[in-house]
């Protein structure tokens, strides 16, 4: 039976599109380059898998010195703890009694499993799915300017820690955020304020967890996180590039695209649209960046269609049949479109890789 996934040893050019792809050398430099600042600065690291959701990639994260893997939902906490991988951090409320089944069964086989709380009812959910023979790790989750979840003041994260602290089913591992970009003074003030308040009640809070991508080279700025949190880094992508995370030649995904249509002089029609690009902005206002014509713009996907405004750049753009790389605006969704990746060393396919963690979103 024929397959669209491509055998080791073949060109680029001859690989069926839309296709996002790996450069081996570019990912092993990303991993490589993170996980020596966290070192040299003194901070265990714990990649975030959604960007990649591959068994492989969290495999060569661990190897080069992460202490372990954040997840974002349970079921994709599974396909890790199913491969293997014994500490995960599930950062994301969890509730229902479901999911809360589901997550017991995990801790029976994760050795150190641990999930956040930021409310009265996602703790209670979770005291009353555990048991004090084998009590869950719950960390406090705190808003220090993200604005998504979390407690909004110190004194909110001590109260709930020490309701986490009195529940026999559960202990308290201590405090997490997902900040703002440039946070990083709201961070300590919050954390460190936070580390005093439960000093004063003889609570211990022995991690305290940053995150994100494109503060993770300013982790150093925290003084009182013992960890930090990242994800997008181990691709990177046009955000990142704009971030000033990372320069183009830190990009390690493209999306193969062909042109399958020249309708007008100033229109393309690529075969990517929104089943293999992702619709984020993200702030921009097209869908991503077509390596070496960055004039033109993707300025609208469909399911199956890219339209590309090629005004500023009719005369160069190839023609129909061409296969252009294109620079998606956010890595970790494009992971989620797609079966399988592939990867490539100097245009040559190396191997691919199931993406094992794909559709877990609850």
């Amino acid at each position: 039976m024929y397959s669209p996934w491509p055998e080791v040893g073949t060109p680029l050019d001859q690989v069926a599109t839309p296709m996002p792809v790996i450069d081996e050398d570019r990912l092993a430099a990303n991993i490589r380059r993170t996980q020596a600042y966290c070192d040299q600065h003194g901070k265990a690291f714990r990649p975030h898998i959604k960007t990649h959701k591959i068994v492989a990639i969290a495999g060569a994260q661990r190897a080069a010195g992460a202490v372990g893997l954040n997840c974002q939902k349970v079921s994709e906490a599974e396909a890790f703890a199913d491969a293997g991988f014994d500490d995960i951090l599930i950062t994301y409320n969890i509730l229902g009694a479901a999911k809360l089944r589901r997550l017991r069964m995990l801790h029976e086989r994760v050795a150190h499993l641990g999930v956040v709380a930021d409310s009265n009812a996602t703790v209670a959910g979770l005291a009353g799915a555990f048991d004090a023979a084998h009590p869950l790790r719950v960390l406090v989750e705190c808003d220090t300017g993200g604005g998504r979840c979390g407690v909004q003041t110190p004194e909110a994260a001590a109260v709930l820690a020490e309701t986490i602290s009195a529940a026999p089913s559960l202990r308290f591992g201590g405090l997490l955020t997902y900040p703002a970009p440039g946070g990083a003074a709201a961070i300590e003030a919050f954390l460190s304020g936070t580390m005093a308040l439960l000093a004063a009640k003889g609570i211990d809070c022995p991690v305290r967890s940053s995150g994100g991508s494109p503060d993770l080279l300013k982790a150093h700025l925290v003084p009182s996180a013992t960890e930090h949190r990242a994800g997008t880094y181990v691709y990177n992508d046009r955000s990142m590039v704009r971030a000033g995370h990372c320069t183009r030649a830190d990009l390690a995904m493209h999306v193969l695209a062909t042109v399958v249509s020249r309708p007008e002089e100033n229109r393309a029609v690529l075969d990517a649209g929104s089943k293999a690009l992702t619709s984020d902005l993200l702030g921009f206002t097209d869908y991503g960046e077509i390596d070496g014509f960055e004039a033109a713009r993707i300025v609208s996907l469909s399911e199956e269609h890219a339209v590309v405004d090629i005004s500023a750049c009719k005369e160069g753009f190839p023609p129909i049949g061409s296969v252009v790389r294109i620079v998606p605006n956010h890595t970790c969704v494009v992971s989620n479109l797609f079966d399988r990746m592939v990867f490539h060393r100097d245009g040559i396919v190396t191997r691919v890789e199931d993406v094992a963690a794909r559709g877990t979103v609850w």
